[in-house]
């Protein structure tokens, strides 16, 4: 399984392309209770399954439904663990992050390990949002 990453491009040329090869990936979706984490997870899950990719996943719900958006009891998150061989857990420390606030980074930044990759929402980074969290 190769994953590609698009390193910042030079003035007037095409982005560079890294390739590395991983044996295993897991992405933990996280956002507010109603962002969508749970679909996006289960639609990501389809996608991976119909390449013949094995999968697991680990849906996590907030500890509060109606927790006050943007704070750390409302995250939801989905997590998911795919290879091109058997796998039988969801995986503990994901290798991707994918995060729709500050909370959702918040809550979830501790679990993952040296060198993991984390894509944000930069657009809900606002000083009230970083407040709350």
């Amino acid at each position: 399984m190769s994953v590609e990453t698009t390193g910042l491009p030079e003035t007037g040329t095409a982005p560079a392309k890294d390739v590395r090869r991983l044996d295993r990936v897991i992405i933990r979706f996280a956002g507010d209770s109603g962002d969508g984490m749970q679909l996006t997870g289960d639609r990501f899950t389809s996608e991976t399954a119909s390449f013949g990719n094995d999968l697991s996943t680990l849906p996590n719900f907030p500890a509060e439904i109606r927790a006050p958006a943007g704070t750390l009891p409302g995250v939801s998150s989905f997590q998911l663990h795919f290879a091109d061989h058997d796998i039988l857990t969801p995986g503990d420390a994901p290798n991707v992050l994918v995060a729709m606030n500050a909370a959702a980074l918040k809550a979830n930044i501790g679990d993952l390990p040296r060198g993991a990759e984390i894509i944000v929402n930069t657009d809900e980074f606002t000083r009230r949002a970083l407040q709350k969290v």
